[in-house]
């Protein structure tokens, strides 16, 4: 298989014999103007398809976007024209769509970048958050937009809505690298198991959250390092999401379902989610309703479910300190949607000193986000119909939500920095009961 550094060094000269080839044409002085374009032309075509050759078959390397900048491909190019020639040349010289798949992937990806403002040549998630802080911006106002344009785009509203919410939150985690402080964090975790030991003992300890025994036990251990580690990775989830995902919106509002169409038969995604788009295009209400949790199960689960593995299991267990404070702060700003911390609360059973079984209830997630089978219980049983609601039967109030200023709704997500606060509350608000 050719690496990408090979396909770049044979691309380079064959770019050069296209362009002679462009300008080779030298027409009869006495050829009409008509035969004189129809020379030009063909010397074109056929210098596309000796470009076209070397793009062929290339793998998606990036297309998770989790590998390095830009785009699918570092062969590719990054330019909308050039792009679209080369496909209409693939389409023209009747190459079947699995042959095209990454050059098509990209152009698509390109149009959707160039149409939110976002260079993709130089995107570079690696950078960290401050670098990608417009990129963001304008990727979330971009899902909004779909969903102010088109009723029926409902996660491009809700993803735009959310992200904002997570954004701010990691924006808040980047500003904590700078002012960290690790001990009264681990004190304020460590105060939670003490309140649940008083009561019934350390076996009880056990029924806690592990990501709040790792706060507990190993918060004094987090470098800047690993919250800049942990940021990126996120960033780089927001644009693996965005690579994937708003494709196939540009193309669905700007070509229709044969535009998808043609990405399905290239193999860019199997049969559910073209079957969702026709869901989504039905016009019924449960249809659309249905395509776009299809598509919101492929973001959390096919997209990014093992990049979230990945960072609960970061430097032996320490990165479920990190996912279980994005459990924690998470706060969704979908109207009636409870913060994360609110669904599925602990609760630790045990007996008290004097024999009498009770029940320990303290506001702490019972869940860690960065499982994907325990975050898509919460998203599909408080996010998506709480959204589909609003959007159904509160269109108006929704709507002057998304459009609000980006930069407004991201700002107002910015709750993370509260969470050693949190976690005292919640040794507070900690209570038993006896039956």
């Amino acid at each position: 298989m050719r690496t990408a550094r090979a396909v770049v060094a044979v691309i380079a000269p064959v770019l050069a014999v296209t362009s002679l080839l462009a300008g080779a044409v030298v027409p009869s002085p006495r050829a009409s103007a008509h035969e004189q374009a129809q020379a030009q032309a063909q010397a074109q075509a056929q210098a596309l398809e000796l470009e076209l050759e070397h793009f062929l078959g290339l793998p998606l390397t990036n297309r998770l976007a989790d590998v390095e900048p830009g785009g699918v491909h570092r062969a590719l190019p990054t330019s909308s024209t050039h792009l679209g020639a080369l496909v209409e040349q693939a389409r023209a010289a009747g190459r079947p769509e699995t042959s095209y798949a990454a050059l098509l992937l990209q152009y698509r990806l390109v149009q959707a970048t160039e149409e939110a403002g976002i260079d993709l040549a130089t995107w570079n998630p690696f950078d960290g958050f401050t670098a990608n802080r417009s990129n963001m911006l304008k990727s979330y106002r971009y899902y909004q937009d779909f969903q102010l344009a088109r009723r029926e785009l409902q996660w491009a509203g809700m993803g735009g809505q959310v992200g904002g919410d997570f954004g701010g939150g990691i924006a808040d985690i980047e500003w904590v690298t700078r002012l960290y402080d690790a001990p009264g964090l681990q004190q304020a975790a460590r105060e939670v198991f003490t309140t649940v030991e008083a009561a019934f003992g350390p076996e009880a300890v056990a029924q806690l959250p592990g990501g709040l025994r790792v706060l507990a036990e190993r918060a004094g251990d987090i470098t800047t390092e690993d919250l800049y580690w942990f940021v990126t990775r996120v960033v780089i989830m927001q644009k693996a999401i965005f690579s994937d995902l708003m494709p196939m919106h540009h193309v669905y509002v700007h070509e229709g379902l044969p535009g998808l169409e043609e990405m399905h038969r290239a193999g860019l995604f199997p049969g559910d989610i073209m079957g969702a788009w026709y869901d989504i295009a039905s016009g019924d209400p449960d249809r659309i309703a249905s395509g776009n949790a299809t598509l919101l199960n492929r973001e959390q689960g096919w997209v990014v479910a093992g990049m979230w593995d990945e960072v609960r299991d970061y430097e032996d267990g320490l990165g479920e300190a990190f996912t279980f404070l994005m459990t924690l702060a998470g706060s969704p700003s979908v109207a009636g949607v409870p913060p994360l911390r609110n669904h599925r609360p602990i609760t630790v059973s045990g007996v008290l000193p004097d024999g009498r079984p009770a029940t320990l209830h303290t506001p702490l997630p019972g869940w860690d986000w960065s499982r994907y089978e325990e975050r898509w219980d919460y998203v599909s049983s408080q996010l998506l119909p709480r959204y589909r609601h609003e959007s159904e039967h509160n269109w108006p109030a929704l709507e002057a939500t998304l459009r609000l200023p980006y930069e407004q709704q991201f700002e107002a997500a910015r709750a993370t920095s509260r969470i050693p606060q949190i976690l005292d509350a919640v040794a507070r608000a900690t209570y038993i009961t006896v039956p």
